[in-house]
């Protein structure tokens, strides 16, 4: 059977016998090699790297992340830190029309970008970035001193599904004891950065999968890191699990194919110019070993997190529609070990959620809003939530144009698409506790990044009615680099608009800590809400109950006589504080879960209240602990 040919990309010369000519040598002609022409053209290509990186450098001490205001981080950065971002934008398109020929160009820029994008809090953060990443910190040492799980011991702060889904954290804690470290949170602000460089080679090998233009593929990487700003890449059990699920879908549209099921897609005329040619069929008992070779994965996947295999085995579902990775037998098995994990290990967890699904199921619009107010407040959070949403519609825009104009190349790499989409049935079943709209959109993101590369980039090859008109080059010529600028512009806010409640100063963290550690063990810690430095320091020692994570009416309610509130829900004869901080202050107004002003009322009425004594008290915030009558 023929197999299809890719098109000569332009600026790759891999796989040709001869040189190429330049244009207007004579047939037959060979190519003179011009002494020393590589030396300078790999200095002019390394140059705006490298011209990034010192500015990225010298703008680090410039940066005001202690004195963040409304806009977070974007007013604290200077003009030399976003002047470096422009020239690896530059340089990176540089570096695509030498894609062919150096593909370490590209692959050095994209990883350039994912640290000049992630890397300022990890190199300059002296606390966790996410106050709630601590609380995956405290999972590591509450396993660490115990040296044991117990995934049926209820856990107040739904803490109890750390130890039903283990997996990241005895990860952890081995390289916590391998390395002596004082704990995880020495490095988990370097968490970004790790997965971001792991996960790169991953997207590549499935890129390639479907296009051998190296252009759009890097294109395509590109476009990843600047929309994938949904921060679940922090030091939490979805990153590494994200991970592996990409990894388990390199080895299926690659070594997954079924015999006679590609068609006309070998044809050396039918597919686009820049598809690549369908992997190699592989027999039955080729695709068995390769289960049996993925098992440890999809183990790994399942000990990690309790959403990614169900988003998994949707994918593989979605695979399975088509004739090329019909594998019924892969599915049956991903399957069987999500339901053997829940129904074992995670069944406390996995029996409460069915039990709420009589609540979620179909409810869309519950489903898929943000958080728990849903309502952002604020300059920077606005401003967030606007990015936000203009992203995705850029993105989805975007891949709408592939889908549009480059229908050959969305039928070759129908899986791509069938995987952004497979997510999307999630909103009809559960919220995920605010947070499904982010996991969609992370977990649609891959094949949306793809296509929305090839929108940009026209093929380099092509003949007759499958040759690029030179009038669309131009436009592509153009659009790329100003769809890439306004990625760009859009990531900024996104990721960065509301840091001013992702930055915990150490001041804070040690007041919570020195309360927490001082509680007798069974205290009842109350909160406005959870994310806040150290919330969840002896978890397993202390209740814990956030009162404002609820509906804005009712804390609207609450604030209207909160010492009443609270004391009345109370068992009685507890031993309770109540710890208000700065960052519970921005982000109950920045997430909407207070009115303006809500938070300072709230901390004034309770500190004047005889029901609560002040235990102590600093620029941070303050500590009650409550006098039961």
């Amino acid at each position: 059977m023929p197999q299809h040919v890719p098109a000569q990309v332009e600026g790759d010369t891999a796989g040709s016998a001869e040189p190429v000519p330049p244009p207007g040598a004579a047939p037959g002609e060979t190519p003179r090699r011009v002494p020393g022409a590589r030396g300078p053209r790999a200095l002019l290509t390394g140059l705006p790297l490298l011209l990034a990186a010192a500015l990225w450098v010298f703008s680090l001490p410039h940066i005001g992340f202690r004195s963040m205001g409304e806009y977070g981080l974007l007013d604290r950065l200077p003009v030399t830190y976003y002047l470096s971002l422009l020239v690896l934008t530059a340089g990176f398109l540089a570096a695509l029309r030498r894609a062919g020929t150096a593909p370490w160009w590209p692959a050095l820029y994209c990883a350039g970008l994912l640290m000049a994008l992630k890397g300022v809090p990890a190199v300059l953060y002296d606390s966790e970035r996410y106050p709630w990443a601590s609380k995956h910190d405290a999972v590591v040492n509450h396993l660490l001193a115990n040296g044991e799980l117990r995934p049926d011991e209820g856990l107040s702060g739904n803490m109890s599904a750390y130890d039903q889904w283990p997996g990241f954290f005895t990860l952890n804690g081995g390289l916590v004891r391998a390395f002596g470290a004082d704990g995880a949170a020495t490095y988990l602000n370097w968490a970004p950065i790790v997965l971001g460089l792991l996960t790169m080679p991953v997207l590549i090998l499935i890129y390639r999968t479907f296009s051998e233009d190296r252009r759009l593929v890097w294109t395509a990487v590109w476009i990843f890191q600047l929309a994938n700003w949904v921060g679940q890449d922090y030091f939490a059990p979805q990153g590494i699990a994200y991970l592996l699920h990409l990894a388990v879908l390199a080895v299926v549209v690659r070594h997954f194919v079924r015999p006679g099921a590609a068609g006309r897609l070998r044809s050396r005329s039918w597919p686009d110019p820049a598809a690549a040619a369908v992997p190699p069929p592989t027999g039955t008992r080729q695709r068995a070993v390769c289960v049996v070779v993925l098992v440890p994965l999809l183990v790994a996947i399942n000990a990690v997190h309790q959403l990614t295999p169900v988003m998994l085995c949707v994918t593989l579902l979605a695979f399975s529609l088509t004739r090329r990775y019909r594998n019924l037998g892969l599915l049956a098995v991903a399957g069987a070990l999500m339901l053997a994990w829940d129904l074992t290990m995670g069944r406390p967890l996995f029996t409460e959620t069915l039990g709420t699904l009589r609540d979620s199921l179909g409810q869309l619009t519950q489903n898929s809003r943000a958080g728990y107010a849903g309502q952002l407040t604020g300059a920077g959070p606005e401003l967030a939530g606007r990015a936000n949403v203009l992203m995705v519609l850029a993105v989805a825009v975007l891949a709408g144009a592939a889908l549009l104009l480059r229908r050959r190349l969305v039928h070759s790499a129908l899986p791509l698409l069938l995987a952004s989409v497979a997510p999307v049935p999630l909103f009809v079943v559960n919220d995920y506790g605010g947070e499904m709209l982010f996991r969609v959109y992370l977990f649609a993101l891959p094949g949306a990044a793809f296509f929305a590369a090839a929108a940009l980039v026209p093929a380099a090859g092509g003949t007759g009615a499958h040759r690029v008109r030179p009038a669309v080059r131009r436009i592509c010529a153009v659009a790329l680099p100003v769809t890439l600028v306004a990625l760009l512009a859009g990531f900024m806010p996104s990721y960065y608009g509301k840091e001013r409640m992702n930055y915990t100063p150490p001041a804070e963290t040690a007041l919570v800590t020195r309360t927490l550690d001082r509680a007798p063990e069974g205290s009842l810690i109350l909160a406005t809400t959870g994310s806040f430095p150290q919330a969840l320091h002896r978890y397993d020692r202390l209740e814990h109950w956030f009162f404002a994570e609820q509906e804005l009416p009712e804390n609207v309610g609450m604030l209207k006589d909160p010492a009443g509130y609270l004391s009345t829900r109370l068992p009685p004869a507890t031993t309770a504080y109540v710890i208000l901080t700065r960052t519970q202050d921005i982000y109950t107004a920045g997430e909407g879960l207070l009115p303006p002003g809500g938070f300072a009322a709230l901390t004034r009425d309770l500190t004047a209240s005889p029901l609560f004594h002040v235990v102590e008290r600093t620029g941070y915030g303050v500590v009650l602990r409550y006098d039961s009558p």
